[in-house]
């Protein structure tokens, strides 16, 4: 199995449809051993519904320090070391998506690069302690909204550039430790967090008409790819973002 013998931390579940969910059941069935971090207690409740009772998790919020420090404190505790990291995390405000770009407040922009971008720093600030001398790897999902402007995505698509830009900057400083630091670039899924973006079913059924595979990807099509990334098979890819999305972002006219 490819991940037989690993051990991860997972942030970003919400339900059994999320991204985050489908790549954790993924490693699992590759031999993973896996900490579940959730936001907050209301996305904890929905996380154990989906896992065993002893299976270790806690609250993780990525925008609070205090937070982030107990949970990964509770990582080193059950784990020890870590060998990857899935960072599956965004937010913005809903008036932030559903209002005009242009009409962005500060505060709404502020919000969007801490929790969708910045995390990821401040998330391998402390998980890097706990990578064994001979490396490991770290994931975050980001979307073609960082390179294209895509209607109606407005302050998420800085968030996500933002968040991209911090793959190379990491990846570029940890890497003489072998921690790797890739990002995957996912066609649109239909989950909750993609629901906050208005005119989802008509972005689907344009990716689907348009795509090189002529279809949408799956949250399986991810979740293979997020392993490969988590695993040896990737050793010398870092600082990349790989976009799995039917062959979406390569078709011009």
């Amino acid at each position: 199995m490819l991940l037989e013998g690993r051990k991860g931390v997972i942030l970003g579940v919400a339900n059994q449809r999320s991204i985050a969910w489908g790549i954790a059941e993924r490693a699992r069935a590759e031999g993973a051993e896996l900490y579940f971090g959730a936001a907050n207690e209301r996305m904890q409740k929905g996380l154990l519904k989906l896992i065993a009772a002893d299976t270790p998790h806690g609250l993780c919020d990525v925008s609070d320090d205090g937070s982030l420090d107990a949970f990964f404190a509770g990582v080193r505790e059950r784990f020890g070391q870590i060998d990857f990291l899935l960072h599956s995390v965004a937010f913005a405000r809903r008036e932030d998506l559903s209002n005009p770009f242009l009409a962005t407040p500060r505060e709404g922009w502020a919000v969007a690069q801490d929790v969708s971008a910045y995390s990821l720093v401040a998330t391998l600030q402390r998980a890097q302690p706990l990578f064994p001398e001979s490396g490991g790897a770290a994931v975050s999902m980001t979307y073609l909204g960082s390179e294209r402007a895509v209607s109606n995505y407005n302050v998420m698509g800085p968030a996500k550039a933002a968040l991209e830009s911090a793959t190379r900057y990491l990846a570029l400083e940890l890497g003489p430790q072998n921690i790797r630091v890739n990002a995957i670039s996912a066609g649109p899924v239909n989950t909750l967090s993609a629901r906050g973006v208005s005119g989802l079913r008509k972005m689907l059924e344009f990716n689907a008409e348009r795509a090189a595979l002529k279809r949408n990807i799956t949250t399986d099509d991810i979740a293979k790819a997020a392993c490969f990334l988590f695993s040896d098979w990737s050793s010398g890819i870092t600082g990349e973002v790989l976009h799995v999305d039917a062959g979406f972002s390569i078709v011009g006219i």
